[in-house]
């Protein structure tokens, strides 16, 4: 272009922890496949949550001028992802001497800048997003149904966990009787 922009390509790491709020009845076939640019968000009111795979990448076409905010917003709305900007961020991903180092793009950074900088190796640069850990939880940018579902899956964990300890001291309340009538009638 003559007024000094360029176009490109940048992959992004899905890394998130948590679910995400998407419009119910409507998720994608697989997230791999590459949605139709009808907004199916706007579409339907209800909602459900479900979990990303960690291993998802995503290939962006974007120009030099666009910023990691926007970045953000594209790849939330592939995924018909309907939860605020303001919970994810963008990192950038480097490996140097076998170490991970992870650094939180400002919103107003040009990704596809720090590609080119990089040069092509993922290995030097890659980009993840994850949840934009801010030390405390803004529980104000969660809706009441996303906290309700908070405290169901919660609730699920706190019970799967119970039933492994209980599960576990079971076990071992056999064993110990199976020994004891093992034992039974030898002198100790």
């Amino acid at each position: 272009n003559d007024d000094g922009t360029y176009t490109g390509f940048i992959k992004v790491h899905l890394k998130l922890r948590r679910p995400v709020t998407v419009p119910a009845g409507i998720r994608p076939q697989s997230i791999y496949d590459a949605l139709r640019e009808v907004n199916l968000a706007d579409t339907t009111a209800k909602r459900t949550s479900f979990y990303l795979p960690l291993d998802a990448v995503k290939q962006l076409h974007i120009s030099s001028s666009t910023t990691v905010s926007e970045v953000i917003q594209g790849l939330l709305k592939k995924f018909m992802v309907v939860d605020n900007p303001q919970k994810f961020a963008l990192f950038k991903e480097m490996r140097k001497d076998g170490q991970v180092l992870l650094q939180k793009l400002p919103l107003t950074e040009y990704p596809l800048y720090l590609r080119l900088l990089a040069g092509p190796d993922t290995d030097v640069l890659s980009f993840v997003l994850k949840e934009n850990e801010t030390g405390e939880v803004e529980w104000d940018a969660f809706s009441i149904p996303e906290l309700q579902n908070f405290l169901m899956i919660l609730d699920k964990e706190e019970k799967e966990k119970i039933q492994q300890v209980q599960r576990k001291y079971e076990k071992f309340k056999q064993r110990l009787q199976q020994s004891l009538k093992e034992a039974g009638g030898k002198p100790g």
